[in-house]
């Protein structure tokens, strides 16, 4: 009997959907659900630390957003928003593209004064852009943020998400969503968990169209995710490896941590880099993972399924019901949870 996304449905009225982040990282809510107690705690992010003991080993994923999202312009003036998805080579990346027009296999744009040619491939457009220099040139110069549609602004991507879409210890440029559980992190706070005695380790996992792509198919295990690359250093691998050994809690700050963990660990002879498919749901036996940070999530998608599958979508949506009950904030720029 396979599982039905209908089941993984939720209705979130408009207004709870942040469409800033908090002034101060610390500051936005967190609901803490204890899986062994079954209870709920709302406290603030800040109080984290509490929760958090010396030994326990907090995993961070330092994927930093590209600035993805490019205006593109056709010779009739229309314009092409391009999304950037993965890079093929120096001058040509796979891209989703909207505002061309229906059935179109090919269509020329510029991109400031860079011309491009986009085609259309199986799953996405394929982007040629006639420069010199490397892609990630055109986007320091002309992309913005990459902010997810739910984000509705007048003001369209401001000045202020250069620096919040990303967490403030995001090194390795490759992700075309955020990391978003980490944003609530501070350099102070960080520093005051390392000073309790816990161990900070960092990995990357560039997040891709895998991770917010929703699910379509009826049956959730038909769902096929797209593979996003990661990458662990081998001091980092047996690090984490002895701390589980030593039965030690191993923290992941958001889904994607989980996710290059759990694939990481599921065989001895794992690369330390490459991508993966791995996709987490109910039923999933966690091998690495004791505790995990998360943001709330979209209904349908496969963070949602992910968190359900640790601590069982009964419980998520009880705590979901509750969150909105209490007029927390959701999705990217929202509020977090804790659950242990």
């Amino acid at each position: 009997m396979g599982l039905n996304i209908e089941d993984f449905d939720y209705d979130l009225p408009k207004a709870l959907i942040a469409q800033y982040p908090e002034e101060d990282r610390e500051a936005s809510r967190l609901l803490v659900f204890n899986r062994a107690e079954e209870t709920i705690a709302h406290r603030s992010f800040r109080d984290i630390i509490e929760y958090l003991n010396k030994g326990d080993v907090l995993v961070l994923n330092d994927s930093k957003v590209l600035p993805a999202r490019l205006r593109g312009r056709k010779d009739t003036g229309g314009a092409v928003d391009i999304l950037l998805v993965e890079r093929i080579n120096e001058a040509r990346w796979l891209c989703l593209a909207k505002g061309i027009k229906a059935g179109a296999r090919d269509q020329k744009v510029s991109v400031g004064p860079i011309e491009a040619q986009l085609t259309k491939g199986e799953d996405y457009w394929v982007i040629d852009f006639r420069h010199d220099g490397d892609v990630t040139d055109i986007m320091r110069q002309y992309g913005r943020m990459p902010l997810p549609p739910y984000i509705k602004r007048k003001d369209g991507n401001g000045t202020i998400d250069d620096e919040r879409y990303q967490t403030v210890y995001a090194e390795m440029f490759g992700s075309i969503a955020a990391p978003t559980a980490g944003f609530h992190f501070s350099e102070d706070l960080l520093e005051a968990i390392k000073r309790k005695g816990v161990q900070v380790v960092k990995i990357t996992l560039h997040i891709g169209v895998g991770t917010f792509f929703l699910i379509k198919k009826r049956n959730v295990q038909d769902h096929h995710m797209y593979g996003e690359y990661y990458h662990i250093t081998p001091e980092a691998k047996s690090f984490i490896r002895k701390a589980k050994d030593e039965g030690r809690r191993i923290i992941a700050c958001g889904t994607s941590a989980v996710r290059t963990l759990e694939t990481v660990y599921s065989e001895n002879d794992k690369p330390l880099a490459g991508k993966t498919d791995l996709f987490v749901y109910p039923g999933y036996r966690f091998k690495m993972v004791d505790a995990m940070i998360t943001n709330f999530h979209l209904p349908r998608s496969t963070p949602l399924l992910l968190v359900s599958a640790l601590a069982g979508f009964d419980r998520i949506r009880k705590c979901y019901k509750e969150a909105m009950e209490k007029g927390y904030r959701f999705y990217s720029y929202g509020d977090a949870m804790l659950i242990l």
